[in-house]
């Protein structure tokens, strides 16, 4: 890791802190409920329009298309590409309004 100083003395670090957001994704076959970590300060749309090929989810369950829970992993990377729609939630499960 490196460490820059700028001459009033703030440091710039190679480490990105990231906020971990409740959130559903649909991909083509699958839906998943998980935390994907998003930039500090930015909206999950932010990280969706990053170039990285997978978007990272932690706590992720994996459900069928009969909303059955196919599995669970402490991580999964999916590829963005395959994202069909995705959506934060709250605490209580509800998406959110953006509106």
């Amino acid at each position: 890791m490196t460490i820059d100083y700028d001459e009033k003395g703030k440091f710039y670090t190679d480490v990105v802190t990231k906020t971990p957001t409740s959130g559903v994704i649909q991909t083509a076959t699958h839906l998943v409920r998980g935390l994907v970590h998003v930039r500090q300060g930015e909206r999950l749309m932010n990280e969706l329009e990053r170039d990285e090929a997978f978007l990272a989810v932690t706590n992720a369950t994996i459900h069928g298309a009969d909303d059955q829970v196919l599995f669970t992993a402490p991580f999964l990377a999916i590829r963005r590409a395959q994202i069909v729609w995705i959506t934060p939630v709250d605490a209580e499960g509800d998406a959110h309004d953006h509106a």
